[in-house]
C-alpha cells in the first residue's frame, strides 16, 4: 500500500520539478519501493507473504476446477546487486544507486541505497567508490542512450567468503580503441592503487555495451584484474560463478529452496532428473541416476561442467540453447521406460509454450516440480496448460498433470517477492 501511494504521487507529477536537497525522505521513499516491507518485523513479513501466496493458490484452484519455512538470513542477504548511474535528488548526474519514479512521468531520480536492509555493506562500499570514481572522471555518465555519455551500471557480486567480483558497463560511443584502453587503465588503477583499493576487489570486469542488457556472447566481459571467477559453497558443493552466470541472489535461501525441490521431487537412483536450470540438478545429482541440464547461457553451462568435474559428479549431461528447441529431441531419446522427474525454474515470463508441450507430451515425465518467482501472469497460463484435458488444437496430447502441493520459500526478506515451489504428478 505504501508503494502504491508513492506511485500515485509520482504519476500526479506530470512536469519536472525541483527535487530539493537529499534528506531522509528520499531514502525512505527508496526503501518503500525497493524493500516495501522493511517497516514490518520479519514475522509480520512472513504473514503478508503467506496470505499473498494463499490468494494466488486459491485463484489457481478455481482455474483448475473449471478444467476438471523461514530464511535464516534476513539482512544484507543479497550476493549480487546492480547499481544504476543517473541524476540524484540534488541534481548530481553521477549518483550511483537505485531508481525512483518513471521515465514516462519524467520524475526519474537515482537514490543512494546504502540504507536498504537487503544490501550488504560490501555492495554499498563498491557503489560508493564507483561514485567517487565517476566524480573524478572527465567522461559523463550515460543517462539516456540517445543523449550520449559513457559510464553505466556497476554490478557487485560477493560470496560467503567475502570475495567480491565487480563489473562495470560502459557505452563506448565513438571512442577509438586507444581511448578505450586509457579509460580501462584509469578505472583499473583507481581500484588497485587509488582510493577504490579499499574495496579489496577479487576481480574487476569491464563490458562495452550499447544495449540495456547483453550477454558475454554479445559483448565479452573483459577482465581488468584479479581472478576470472569466484566460488560459492552450496549444499556441500563448490559452485563456479562467472560474470554471466545466473545464481540465486540469496545463497542461504537458495539452499532452502533446493532442499525443498529435492524433497518434493522424490528423486532416487532409478530416476532421470531433467533440469531446466543446471544448479538445481547439480545439487541433487548424487540422489539420481542421471541429470540432464539445459541452459540458454553458454557461460552458465561451462560453469556447470566445471562444478560437476571439480566435485566429482559424473552423471550430469549439459546442453546449451533454448529449451524449446533442445527439449523435444532430448526427451525422444529418453523414452525407454525409465522415470523422468522434471524441474523447471523459468524467468518471470514463464515457460515457452513449446517447452510446456514437450513436457506435457512426454509420458515418461510423471513428476514435475515448477519453481516460480512470479506465480501469477504467464505462470498461471503454464499451469493451466499442464493441467487441462488433452487438446489436439494446442498440441497438448499427453496425460494431464495434477497440482498436488505448493510450498512458498522466502528468498527475499523485506520485499513482497517469494519463490513458490509447485509439485505436479500424473
Amino acid at each position: 500500500m505504501i508503494a502504491k501511494k508513492c506511485q500515485r504521487r509520482q504519476k500526479s507529477q506530470k512536469k519536472p520539478r525541483h527535487l530539493g536537497p537529499l534528506d531522509d525522505s528520499w531514502q525512505e521513499r527508496l526503501a518503500d519501493v525497493v524493500t516495501p516491507l522493511w517497516r514490518l518485523s520479519y514475522e509480520e513479513q512472513l504473514k503478508v507473504k503467506f496470505e499473498a501466496q494463499k490468494k494466488i493458490l486459491q485463484r489457481l484452484e478455481s482455474y483448475l476446477q473449471m478444467l476438471n519455512g523461514v530464511n535464516p538470513v534476513i539482512n544484507g542477504y543479497r550476493n549480487k546487486s546492480t547499481f544504476s548511474v543517473n541524476r540524484g535528488p540534488d541534481g548530481n548526474p553521477k549518483t550511483v544507486g537505485y531508481y525512483l519514479g518513471t521515465w514516462r512521468d519524467r520524475n526519474m531520480v537515482c537514490v543512494r541505497s546504502n540504507h536498504l536492509k537487503n544490501i550488504p555493506k560490501k555492495h554499498s562500499q563498491v557503489a560508493q567508490y564507483y561514485e567517487v570514481f565517476l566524480q573524478q572522471s572527465p567522461l559523463e555518465p550515460c543517462l539516456l542512450f540517445p543523449e550520449g555519455g559513457y559510464w553505466r551500471e556497476r554490478i557487485a557480486h560477493t560470496n560467503s567468503q567475502g570475495h567480491t567480483m565487480a563489473i562495470i558497463t560502459f557505452h563506448p560511443q565513438e571512442l577509438r580503441q586507444e581511448e578505450l584502453c586509457v579509460e580501462k587503465e584509469t578505472v583499473k588503477k583507481f581500484f588497485t592503487k587509488g582510493s577504490g583499493a579499499v574495496c579489496d576487489l577479487t576481480s574487476l570486469y569491464f563490458q562495452e555495451s550499447a544495449m540495456t542488457r547483453c550477454s558475454h556472447q554479445q559483448s565479452p566481459y573483459q577482465l581488468l584484474f584479479g581472478e576470472p571467477h569466484i566460488f560459492e559453497d552450496l549444499l556441500g558443493l563448490k559452485i563456479h560463478i562467472s560474470p554471466d552466470a545466473f545464481f540465486q541472489v540469496n545463497t542461504a535461501g537458495a539452499e532452502m529452496l533446493y532442499r525443498t525441490v529435492g524433497e518434493l521431487s522424490g528423486v532416487n537412483s532409478n530416476t532421470i532428473l531433467l533440469d531446466i536450470c543446471c544448479v538445481i540438478g547439480l545439487s541433487l545429482a548424487q540422489y539420481t541416476s542421471q541429470v540432464l541440464g539445459i541452459e540458454l547461457m553458454e557461460q552458465a553451462v561451462e560453469d556447470a561442467r566445471w562444478t560437476a568435474a571439480f566435485n566429482g559428479i559424473t552423471n550430469c549431461e549439459f546442453h546449451t540453447g533454448r529449451a524449446e528447441k533442445i527439449l523435444p529431441q532430448l526427451l525422444k531419446s529418453k523414452e525407454d521406460g525409465q522415470l523422468i522427474v522434471a524441474v523447471v525454474n523459468p524467468a518471470r515470463a514463464g515457460l515457452h509454450y513449446q517447452v510446456v508441450q514437450a513436457i506435457r507430451n512426454c509420458g515418461a515425465i510423471r513428476i514435475l516440480v515448477f519453481v516460480s518467482c512470479k506465480p501469477h501472469g504467464e505462470t498461471t497460463r503454464n499451469i493451466i496448460e499442464l493441467c487441462c484435458p488433452p487438446n489436439s488444437a494446442k498440441k497438448l496430447l499427453g496425460e494431464r498433470f495434477v497440482l498436488r502441493q505448493a510450498v512458498p520459500v522466502d528468498l527475499f526478506p523485506h520485499t513482497p517477492h517469494c519463490e513458490l515451489v509447485l509439485l505436479f504428478t500424473r
